[in-house]
């Protein structure tokens, strides 16, 4: 996973009904992570779109986030660096220290920290602390996350204490194939 190219895929949710479009893009500072996810939650249609830039080491560096959802929209605009995080303008001290965010409805945030980890396969693993985006309602806190590189293309993550665990199976970029009971990729067709 040394070097890495432009990438769009498409991922289905496995819960509920539900797409998400995404694009990985090189930018001057470093990499955008953008995307569209349409989905279902509690039975009423969602949509949410984001754009999230990290630096060439794959540290957050701000996120766009937007939802649609029971008649209102909802954006939500995030700032990070050297471990500090404004949300909508204002100093979060609960977010001091993290490095990486968490799109609680998208695989895509997975590869900033498998990327950045850079883990050696066969167990090796880090604990780091992520800022959460918890969906629909856009609200963020600190998790602490756990990455564990099982093979060359497995990963296990887990969260709060091991009360949450899933594999996530990685392509040649690191980029997430299947969040195992999550989301799938959907084959790329010609």
């Amino acid at each position: 996973m040394s070097s890495y190219a432009p990438f769009t895929c498409a991922w289905e949710r496995l819960t509920v009904p539900g797409l998400e479009s995404f694009s990985l893009l090189p930018v001057t500072a470093g990499w955008s992570l953008s995307g569209t996810i349409v989905t279902l939650h509690e039975g009423i249609a969602a949509d949410s779109r984001y754009e999230i830039y990290c630096d060439h080491s794959w540290r957050t560096q701000r996120a766009v986030i937007e939802i649609r959802f029971k008649g209102t929209t909802r954006t939500l605009g995030i700032a990070a660096g050297n471990g500090h995080w404004a949300v909508d303008n204002r100093e979060v001290r609960e977010l001091e220290g993290c490095v990486d965010i968490d799109l609680g409805w998208s695989p895509s945030t997975n590869l900033l920290p498998i990327r950045r980890l850079n883990l050696a396969v066969g167990g090796d693993s880090d604990t780091i602390n992520a800022a959460w985006i918890k969906f629909p309602d856009l609200t963020i806190e600190r998790l602490p996350q756990r990455y564990e590189r099982l093979a060359h293309d497995l990963y296990r993550y887990s969260s709060r204490n091991g009360d949450f665990s899933a594999d996530i199976h990685v392509d040649q970029q690191g980029i997430p194939v299947e969040y195992a009971g999550f989301w799938r990729r959907v084959p790329a067709t010609l």
